[in-house]
């Protein structure tokens, strides 16, 4: 027999106060943005930093701005286009329905008008928060798991892990959310923090952004292959060939791969060519 969502003892709701219930999607995000600040301000204490504290401060503010309006309005521009005409419904982002394209593009708008008042290198300050992201993409990806929402694709029975979700019919389905917390949460982060660490990435412009939008990309495109498409759009997938999802990672897929080919044949900056830092207020 497979697996049952509803037999694991999951809900949305992580605590349930009675007058107030606080759910596991808005302690994703705040996990998400917490642990990637407190990544960020680690990572901006080693030499070569493109930004000082207070610019990461300003970053968590904005960045945070983006993450939620964008992702919003992504989801209603991409996924529901129906809420643009009911106001009051986008505005409750309780009920879930977020983009991550959408995400990107209001954090990458937060990370240029940061970088412009500033006067910051955008693409440094990019390669700073591009090992961060994962982190709050995995904690999202585990929200949509205890949601029991955004399941995948039938499958068998033999699929020792396949999983029986309410909402979604009798049939066992992948679990595409756990695939998509390992694959763009665990295993991206990885990679992108051990090229941080351990490795001279930092020192090459956009080789950690390029990473980062690469690895989403291709981890993105073959996750779509085992999820279900949003029921708004299976005619789309049926008439195109591929998702929403899998279109919109193609041009992140096709920019990542410029910035990477780009880091690649330029010389790296070297620690003594990068003057610090300075915060006026210290």
């Amino acid at each position: 027999m497979p697996l049952r969502w509803d037999q694991l003892g999951l809900s949305p709701i992580a605590w349930d106060f009675g007058f107030f219930a606080l759910r596991w999607y808005s302690l994703a995000y705040l996990a998400g943005i917490l642990v990637g600040y407190w990544h960020l301000s680690r990572m901006i204490r080693q030499p070569g930093a493109p930004m000082a504290q207070r610019h990461a401060d300003d970053l968590f503010f904005y960045a945070t701005l983006g993450i939620i309006l964008g992702g919003r309005l992504g989801y209603a521009t991409f996924y529901a286009p129906e809420l643009w005409t009911h106001p009051s419904e986008m505005i409750k982002l309780w009920q879930g329905g977020m983009s991550f394209h959408g995400g990107l593009i209001g954090t990458v708008c937060a990370i240029a008008f940061v970088c412009w008042r500033n006067r910051l290198s955008f693409i440094r300050v990019c390669d700073y928060i591009a090992p961060c992201a994962p982190i709050g993409l995995f904690f999202g990806r585990c929200a949509n798991f205890m949601n029991g929402e955004l399941w995948g694709r039938v499958t068998t029975a033999d699929v020792p892990w396949a999983m029986v979700f309410p909402g979604a019919g009798p049939n066992p389905r992948h679990p595409s959310q756990l695939y998509e917390a390992l694959l763009e949460g665990v295993l991206l982060a990885t990679v992108l923090i051990t090229l941080f660490w351990k490795t001279r990435a930092r020192w090459r412009p956009g080789l950690l952004m390029g990473t980062f939008a690469t690895g989403y990309a291709l981890s993105r495109f073959i996750v779509e292959f085992y999820r279900e498409p949003d029921a708004q759009l299976e005619d789309f997938a049926l008439r195109t060939g591929l998702s929403m999802g899998q279109w919109l990672t193609l041009p992140m897929l096709a920019i990542g791969l410029a910035l990477l080919v780009r880091a690649l044949v330029r010389p790296p900056l070297g620690a003594t060519a990068l003057p610090p830092i300075v915060d006026p207020e210290d």
